[in-house]
């Protein structure tokens, strides 16, 4: 049976409803930053670009090791107005098993360069992103829906003694955001049963 990511590191990929608190593992992922709404051409590209880059890698190393694609992933911050989408500044991922050197990915870019000639694959890098430690929860939902999850997920961190951890959004860099993991696939699954892990970097109180 293929490595499935979502059933052998379930406290990753299936939290609860009840928020959490993780210690997220450094992991290796093909990342793809962008500007502006997630409902347009630009997002909608970069995610081709990821999943053609993830499959073409899991295909040629069979023998390596088999295992399914882990589900997309995103960061999210702005310096502006969260409700004008299409100044969102966003870091949308797919995470990479261990064997995914930088000589795999570029080997993988370079076919698909031949095979895709309409993408740019020069905008996906390979990198470690080291988030550390941070509050979880499982929102169900329309993703228009998540404030409320958010405010419920700060509370909770806020009651066990933690306080959100968020980057500066002057920094550009893979760093510690609003994270979110894609579940389910908005093109197939009605809104208010779309599964959506929601994560925020926090750190501890210090208390005098």
């Amino acid at each position: 049976m293929p490595f499935d990511y979502k059933k052998e590191q379930k406290e990753l990929y299936q939290p609860k409803k009840t928020p959490s608190i993780i210690d997220v593992p450094t992991m290796k992922f093909i990342t793809i930053n962008g500007k502006g709404d997630p409902n347009g051409e630009t997002f909608a590209t970069a995610i081709e670009i990821l999943f053609s880059l993830s499959y073409a890698i899991k295909m040629d190393n069979k023998a390596v090791f088999e295992y399914v694609v882990p589900p997309l992933e995103g960061l999210w911050w702005a310096g502006c107005d969260i409700a004008d989408k299409n100044k969102h500044e966003w870091a949308i991922m797919l995470r990479q098993p261990d064997f995914v050197t930088e000589e795999v990915f570029e080997t993988a870019k370079a076919v698909l360069k031949t095979k895709k000639k309409h993408l740019d694959f020069t905008m996906a890098r390979l990198e470690q992103f080291v988030e550390g430690l941070c509050a979880q929860v499982m929102h169900v939902g329309p993703y228009s829906d998540e404030l409320a999850t958010i405010d419920i997920l700060e509370k909770f961190a806020d009651e066990s003694g933690y306080v959100f951890d968020v980057t500066d959004n002057s920094v550009k860099t893979l760093s510690r955001r609003h994270h979110e993991i894609y579940l389910s696939d908005p093109r197939k699954t009605a809104p208010d049963k779309l599964k959506t892990v929601i994560r925020y970097p926090v750190k501890k109180v210090e208390t005098t």
